[in-house]
């Protein structure tokens, strides 16, 4: 068909704003064909654009051309419509949109696009698969529930550079292209076509830069920034990301934590949603112990207990000590079946050893034939059980000793550090698994808190030495200096995580700024002077010229935006991401190159016969 140029027409209302009052007014509407009814002499056309839907009404006696063209328009056809604002019959109001009281009479239509047959129906939310969603997202976008998401996303950012400004803070841009620090997740590499066998990396995060800007003096920055990292990804995970990016000069953990603390409080009052403060503060070992979680969920009970066997179970039972037990209330009901598949998920999470208690007035419980009736008794005053709830047991089961006689099997030994830590991850799932089970996480409630003194180091069993649990710019706690190189599982980080409902959504620390405490943590992490130097020298000369005490923060903004949508994964509050696999479907990225341009690159591709060659050659060398 014939298409139309809009010419000098310009659209007085948006599709949405049209009420009662307006009646009587002559409009111009622009949008995409959402619905078209054809009764013969009456076309109804539902006009769409971002703010919602018009009905409009073309009659062959007011335009025969407007009702003709009327006639030939289908779905997401492009229109212009010039008209009347009339109300409704009663009869004949739609209740369900805001715009139902009026409709507008076409005096004229002009179609100024026509449009391919959608792949999926737009009103469709829930049947639609990500597939076709992601390869189709221009058409995806369109959705209201994707223009609600991404206009609220845009709504929040205002708030933050408004937020931030009034404390003082600075939105600098750091480089995309800078130096590849591998201490973490993979860095993407770019080339460099000027300096061949060159690369850059783009940041996972600006933690260098926005130290170096507190050393230069700028004392508050705030950049909501994009980050890349070349990782597994994840419901939560996208290979490029954004977070707000905060750092301060002459710090108090507790004055940083003020600012975010209002900060989320002002974003989430744009969902209408008041935030209690000040947020609970958890120590690392509190939150692993209680919720088995450094991301623990405070929106129900269900708090665990790590207790000692009791006396009368040593030596009848092989498992480490500490156990784990957690009471939960009325679960005396459970099924056996309920239990078994609860032992399921302790066992799939890593907890070799179950079991359960029934408290049930004065009945013994199976579990005693094992353990002895006082040990039952003293693990369900342990849990702090009553009549009608239910005790899981959780442990790591240890090897029976060599001889039942020997003054050793009386205890069934102690859980080192990383194997209490996996334990407590385990526990962590029973009870998010539990409280799935009983209903408790209710939607609407909105449980922040921030998580600290977390462990400095982790020893990694592959590596066979130390790595950090944040990154290695973190301070230790003053108290624990003297452990870094002494007792480094001992010591602790002045690293805090924010956490909500469950999902870290920002993690910070205060850092270090003296040279000599950051050589001591390099040592600590088998980093040799030779190799900070090469990957840090720039960096490790900032310090030594005068850096300020500084600590700071990075908040998820992709996780933040998606909460606050209610939504699980954050394709949905992205306009254009990847799929779990990496791939952009719309664009069909990433994709191969031109020999011409690996060429002037002086790359070559390796094919995976040549990199098995590879792989024997270096094999053979060791």
């Amino acid at each position: 068909m014939e298409l139309d140029l809009l010419g000098t027409r310009h659209r007085t209302h948006y599709c949405g704003e049209l009420r009662s009052e307006h009646a009587g007014k002559k409009v111009f509407l622009a949008g995409w064909v959402a619905r078209r009814r054809d009764l013969g002499n009456l076309i109804f056309i539902d006009l769409r654009d971002h703010t919602g839907i018009t009905q409009v009404v073309c009659r062959p006696e007011l335009s025969a051309t407007a009702h003709a063209k009327a006639e030939q328009v289908r779905s997401e056809y492009v229109l212009g419509i010039e008209g009347e604002v009339a109300l409704r019959t009663p009869e004949t109001v739609n209740k369900e949109l805001a715009t139902g009281e009026v409709e507008v009479v076409v005096r004229e239509l002009l179609v100024l696009n026509e449009a391919r047959t959608p792949p999926f129906p737009l009103d469709d939310e829930g049947r639609t698969n990500e597939e076709p969603r992601l390869r189709y997202r221009y058409i995806d976008l369109r959705r209201a529930r994707m223009q609600h998401h991404l206009r609220l996303r845009h709504q929040a950012g205002l708030v933050v550079r408004e937020h931030m400004t009034d404390h003082g803070f600075v939105d600098v841009e750091t480089p995309f292209l800078t130096r590849s620090t591998p201490e973490g997740a993979r860095d993407y590499l770019v080339p460099s076509r000027v300096h061949p066998g060159h690369f850059y990396a783009l940041p996972q995060s600006p933690q260098l830069f926005k130290q170096i800007l507190m050393i230069a003096g700028f004392d508050r920055y705030f950049q909501i920034v994009r980050c890349f990292r070349d990782e597994d990804l994840r419901a939560d995970r996208q290979p490029e990301f954004t977070q707000i990016d905060i750092e301060m000069a002459f710090p108090t953990r507790e004055e940083l934590f003020g600012i975010i603390e209002d900060l989320m409080a002002k974003l989430f009052a744009l969902i209408d949603v008041k935030i209690p403060r000040p947020f609970p503060i958890l120590p690392y070992d509190e939150a692993m112990e209680k919720y088995g979680s450094d991301k623990p969920h405070l929106g129900f009970g269900l708090e665990w207990k790590r207790v000692p066997l009791p006396e009368g179970a040593r030596g009848k039972i092989h498992v480490s000590e500490p156990i784990k037990v957690l009471r939960v209330p009325g679960g005396a009901l459970f099924s056996r079946s309920q239990i078994d598949k609860l032992q399921e998920v302790a066992k799939s999470a890593g907890a070799d050893w179950f079991a359960s208690i029934k408290v049930a007035g004065d009945a013994v419980p199976p579990l005693a034939k094992v353990m002895g009736e006082e040990a039952v008794r003293s693990l369900i005053a342990s849990a702090g059980a009553a009549d009608g709830d239910l005790v899981v047991l959780l442990g790591l089961k240890s090897q029976p000793p060599a001889s039942e006689s020997s003054a050793a099997s009386a205890a069934a030994g102690q859980l080192s550090v990383e194997k209490l830590r996996h334990l407590d991850f385990a526990s962590g799932d029973v009870r998010l698994d539990l409280a799935r089970k009983l209903d408790l996480i209710k939607p609407g409630t909105w449980s922040f808190c921030w998580v600290v003194e977390f462990p400095m180091f982790e020893y990694d069993d592959k590596e066979k030495r130390y790595a950090a649990m944040h990154h290695p710019f973190t301070s230790p706690r003053e108290e624990d200096m003297d452990k870094i190189e002494s007792d480094p599982s001992a010591c602790k980080a002045r690293a805090y995580d924010l956490v909500l409902n469950g999902s870290e959504i920002g993690g910070g620390s205060i850092r270090i700024h003296r040279p000599d405490i950051q050589r001591r943590v390099f040592q600590t992490l088998s980093i040799t002077p030779e190799k900070a130097r090469e990957r840090f020298g720039f960096f490790l000369d900032a310090l030594e010229s005068g850096a300020p005490p500084h600590g700071g923060i990075a908040l998820g903004w992709d996780r933040i935006i998606a909460l606050m949508c209610s939504e699980t994964n954050i394709r949905e509050v992205i306009a254009f991401p990847k799929t779990a696999s990496a791939v952009d479907l719309m664009c069909d990225a990433p994709g191969r190159v031109d020999p011409d341009q690996l060429h002037e690159l002086e790359l070559e591709l390796k094919t995976a016969e040549s990199m098995e060659a590879v792989r024997a050659r270096l094999k053979s060398v060791e």
